[in-house]
């Protein structure tokens, strides 16, 4: 069998004249780029938030991430946060909080206006979720808490 070896001038106008854009590798950087502190910029408000303790591990991230994405894209696209006492929580109007220490610093990082118009969900720790059938249970009473709440406040 006969292979036909085109040129690389033949091949980019044969691609040109396809419309084909041939993407090129980058050059490597020789210097190391200097290390920035990461910085999570938040939305000023978003429809939900999600409070997560922190050092939450991959096992229990993932289990969490699966349940969200369970109740349809308005909580799989939930904006996830860990609050301490520091931290600024976006305006929202529901929050879903994992653990009673989370919900105690959600009350100090929030005004008490929002916190009246927000429909707030308590749902145990996350690593009692691996753990406990019925933290389990009321995570799933929970969500749909959480779905009918937004369902109630998206409808007129």
């Amino acid at each position: 069998m006969n292979a036909l070896v085109a040129s690389p001038a033949h091949r980019t106008r044969v691609l040109r004249a396809l419309g084909v854009v041939p993407w090129r590798r980058r050059a490597v950087a020789a210097v190391e780029p200097v290390a920035q502190p990461v910085t999570m910029e938040l939305p000023s408000s978003t429809s939900v938030v999600v409070v997560l303790p922190q050092g939450c591990t991959v096992r229990e991230l993932d289990l969490l991430g699966r349940a969200l994405c369970a109740f349809g894209p308005n909580l799989a696209r939930a904006a996830r946060i860990e609050v301490t006492d520091a931290t600024q929580v976006p305006h929202a109007q529901a929050y879903l909080v994992f653990g009673q220490a989370q919900a105690h610093a959600l009350g100090r990082a929030l005004p008490a206006d929002v916190m009246r118009d927000a429909h707030i969900v308590l749902a145990d720790a996350p690593n009692e979720l691996l753990s406990q059938a019925a933290s389990k249970r009321r995570l799933w009473h929970a969500l749909r808490s959480m779905r009918r709440a937004l369902g109630a406040a998206g409808s007129p």
